[in-house]
């Protein structure tokens, strides 16, 4: 499933005209892609419309383009990959589609993980995990048992996740080591907050990409986005191609970041 940066930039190089990506790829600067990209993965609903099939045909076909992002994160040596799969607000769509992407992230993980594991893949989910079902529980603890160990890509799934929530959480891991007399409350600062955060170990995402056109957050990583270049496309999350991944990195890759310096 996955190529080594070298073979992958030679035969894309050759393969690929301007239109298809292959421009982007040519002057990708393979030393300085971004180690942390995160991504708003919208339209799926909309692709699924636009076509007269049901919502959850949408979702489906999007798990096709999760699978081919990782390989392309993976081929970039990009160290992490955070995926917004369903946020808390999620829970507020009809039930039967709830339900159906419920079993698809089950599906996927069990059809996807030996593979991840094979090529070296580290999986973890974040976000508030212990509202999911049993089922599927127990199906993101053995993904991330069986791939713990594993030193590539990182693939972060943000599933019942909220920004807010996640802040929320993390005050709440604070105040139980106030009470029990291992902090002081003058001791507290942002990196005591950023250190209870669910993925506390990452780099903050230096690329945050949004597929779909809409222009927002939607409560996504509020804390560690502060200085994230965002890159929105129109093109819905089942269409993402290899070469729209690829000219987001070209187009981070050529701007100035200031983090509020000169």
């Amino acid at each position: 499933m996955f190529n080594t940066v070298k073979r992958l930039v030679e035969s894309l190089r050759l393969i690929f005209p301007k239109a298809s990506g292959g421009f982007f790829l040519r002057h990708i600067d393979i030393n300085k892609v971004p180690v942390h990209v995160a991504i708003i993965m919208d339209g799926n609903g909309r692709w699924a419309k636009m076509r007269g099939l049901p919502r959850i045909v949408g979702h489906r076909a999007g798990t096709k383009i999760v699978r081919q992002t990782v390989e392309t994160a993976s081929e970039l040596s990009i160290k992490y990959l955070t995926l917004y799969a369903f946020s808390v607000e999620n829970w507020q769509r009809p039930k039967d589609e709830v339900s159906a992407l419920m079993d698809l992230f089950v599906e996927m993980l069990d059809r996807e993980i030996r593979e991840l594991h094979e090529n070296n893949v580290r999986f973890i989910a974040t976000g508030r995990l212990g509202e999911l079902s049993q089922r599927l529980q127990k199906t993101i603890g053995r993904a991330t048992s069986l791939t713990e160990k594993n030193t590539g890509l990182v693939l972060n799934i943000a599933i019942n996740y909220s920004g807010r929530a996640e802040i929320v959480d993390a005050v709440r891991q604070i105040v139980k080591k106030v009470d029990k007399k291992e902090l002081e409350p003058d001791k507290i600062d942002e990196k005591t907050l950023a250190d209870n955060l669910y993925m506390s170990d990452a780099v903050y995402p230096e690329l945050l990409i949004r597929t779909g056109g809409e222009r927002r957050i939607s409560n996504f990583l509020l804390w560690q986005i502060v200085y994230s270049e965002f890159w929105i496309t129109p093109v819905l999350w089942p269409d993402f191609k290899k070469s729209d991944f690829f000219e987001a990195i070209y187009d981070f890759q050529r701007r100035e970041r200031r983090f509020g310096g000169l």
